[in-house]
């Protein structure tokens, strides 16, 4: 487990935020997009378990910004993973991202949904479930959502749909894709949280707090004035990235 960009390991001095704070007695751990990569998020958490049990007491949030799922090998295995651990004191907050979206239209039914989902990465998780690699490939979009539903525990889409959007909390906020630049927060659309790019990371102005984000794919943390994304490609590259957040400070953790 690596402590990146200026420290912030158990006992590491963590960087100043530029102004951005959190409530006082409040810790904050963001997670990037995941991915089905159930080994990084497993060494992740317990990392930042381990983190948090070495600094002063604090109510801790860990937030997951969505994409558990897709692309990966463990898509399922992420979500038992989630729904069965030992939080302890520490609570968990989970944001959904486009793929949780996009796994949802298809347990609805939708094909439209399920032909895209295939490209995108549910084919990983749809054979993480146990549907059959022959009937993936079939190209018998019915058949294969019909399949795909008998396979999904109920919990698992309880889970999914209780995900909420975003999380704002003293000068941050959090959000799997990003945000319309322009828009107040109570008017942002969820296609924009979790769908846009470019028009969201070319922005210089100010969105009146620090954007933590995932979705957008980057070799490092890239910490811009007014947003921070993390998601550094877990899935292909091994690296799984989280953020940790108290007072006037932010440090990064990564496997």
């Amino acid at each position: 487990m690596k402590n990146l960009f200026g420290g912030g390991g158990a006992g590491g001095e963590a960087a100043p935020s530029n102004g951005a704070h959190v409530p006082p007695g409040e810790r904050l751990y963001a997670i990037g997009d995941v991915h089905g990569r159930l080994d990084l998020l497993t060494h992740l958490l317990d990392a930042i378990e381990r983190d948090d049990a070495a600094r002063a007491p604090a109510e801790t949030r860990i937030i997951l910004l969505g994409d558990l799922v897709d692309r990966g090998p463990q898509s399922k295995q992420v979500i038992d993973q989630l729904l069965t651990r030992d939080w302890g004191p520490r609570r968990p907050v989970f944001l959904k991202g486009n793929h949780e979206e996009v796994f949802l239209l298809t347990l609805g039914g939708n094909l439209e949904a399920a032909r895209f989902w295939t490209r995108i990465g549910g084919a990983e998780t749809m054979a993480s479930y146990g549907v059959d690699q022959a009937l993936i490939e079939s190209g018998d979009t019915l058949s294969l959502c019909e399949d795909f539903a008998r396979r999904v525990p109920d919990a698992h889409a309880m889970f999914l749909n209780r995900m909420t959007d975003t999380l704002v909390v003293g000068g941050y906020c959090f959000v799997h894709a990003g945000l319309r630049p322009g828009v107040p927060l109570d008017r942002q659309k969820s296609e924009d949280l979790r769908w846009i790019r470019d028009r969201f990371l070319d922005f210089e102005g100010s969105h009146g707090t620090i954007v933590v984000h995932g979705h957008s794919i980057s070799p490092a943390v890239e910490e811009r004035h007014n947003r921070i994304g993390i998601d550094t490609g877990a899935y292909a590259s091994g690296t799984l990235t989280a953020i940790g957040i108290e007072a006037g400070h932010r440090w990064f953790l990564a496997t």
